[in-house]
């Protein structure tokens, strides 16, 4: 079974020999290598076994022989593992091994991308930041979306608070665009209020980020998933880490309430994701408590695609 993992998570074929790729090309397996080149005649040059080879412009991403997929996104894999189908062998080539993009990512479009329903978990990594949200490979170089406002329950200013380039995650698919690309999510994997709040308890002093200064006082994230409120302090600022202490915690409100006791702690903070669900599908997912009013859920019929 092919396995359509994100560009540098694949299978290397730098060190492969000349009997391994003749074996991948036989059976359409999907490697990976560095990108060596984008040359003058529009194509991406590398090198295996010891020989050149070559991915004609038309090859190097699927939509690229239509137009949709500009010169700069194909001459930026230079440096960067590229995913590929070897198409032909030395010699049948002219003594250079050709390979496709294309073909790959039309696979894993067809075969994987195009499966997935509601509420399945997806591998992906992220590649670029926007101001709404960040854009993550899912397979063989093909983007899908996690806007910002699925990235946790906590609200934040920007999606670099959350995540970072290069970063490996596992999200949920939430829906599709209008072109059927992916929509993803995180947040529902970072766990409940009560799941949060379960590793707190009242009397504690922790470290939290400011996420927004308000007329009544201030939120504090202690997790992805949780945030506190803390009196007004004049100039607290979204992102900077303080330690609070935990006055109490009342799950029928989901409100936890803190008390700002340093402000003057050195150096970022970032809290990485922790995850309370990794495998299986997402039906249906509730974040409120039991006894609270506001409810945030979020449900994953096949209705969302």
């Amino acid at each position: 079974m092919v396995e359509y993992t994100p560009e540098g998570k694949g299978r290397d074929a730098r060190r492969m020999t000349e009997s391994q790729l003749a074996e991948a090309f036989a059976d359409g397996s999907i490697l990976e290598s560095t990108a060596l080149a984008y040359d003058r005649e529009r194509q991406l040059v590398f090198e295996l076994a010891g020989r050149p080879a070559r991915m004609p412009h038309d090859e190097c991403a699927a939509g690229a022989a239509e137009g949709a997929v500009r010169d700069v996104a194909l001459l930026t894999r230079v440096g960067r593992p590229t995913c590929f189908r070897v198409t032909a062998l030395p010699g049948e080539a002219g003594g250079a091994y050709l390979l496709s993009r294309r073909l790959a990512q039309e696979a894993c479009q067809r075969d994987y991308l195009d499966a997935l329903l509601p509420g399945e978990l997806v591998t992906c990594v992220v590649t670029h930041l926007e101001s709404f949200g960040a854009f993550c490979d899912v397979g063989c170089g093909i983007s899908a979306l996690l806007p910002i406002d699925c990235m946790s329950v906590s609200r934040i200013q920007s999606p670099a608070d959350r995540v970072g380039v290069g970063q490996q995650l596992t999200c949920a698919v939430k829906s599709r665009d209008d072109r059927g690309r992916l929509v993803l999510t995180l947040r529902e994997l970072l766990g409940t209020w009560q799941e949060n709040a379960d590793r707190f308890h009242a009397g504690e002093t922790v470290v939290g980020l400011v996420r927004s200064v308000e007329s009544y006082g201030v939120f504090i994230e202690l997790a992805p998933n949780l945030a506190g409120l803390a009196e007004r302090c004049e100039g607290l600022r979204p992102g900077q880490p303080v330690s609070v202490f935990i006055k109490s915690i009342l799950p029928e409100k989901m409100k936890i309430k803190l008390v700002i006791v340093n402000r003057e702690l050195a150096g970022p903070l970032f809290f990485a994701p922790r995850y309370f669900i990794t495998e299986g599908r997402l039906e249906r997912w509730v974040y409120s408590t039991p006894g609270s009013k506001k409810r945030i859920e979020t449900d994953f019929g096949p209705a969302a695609l």
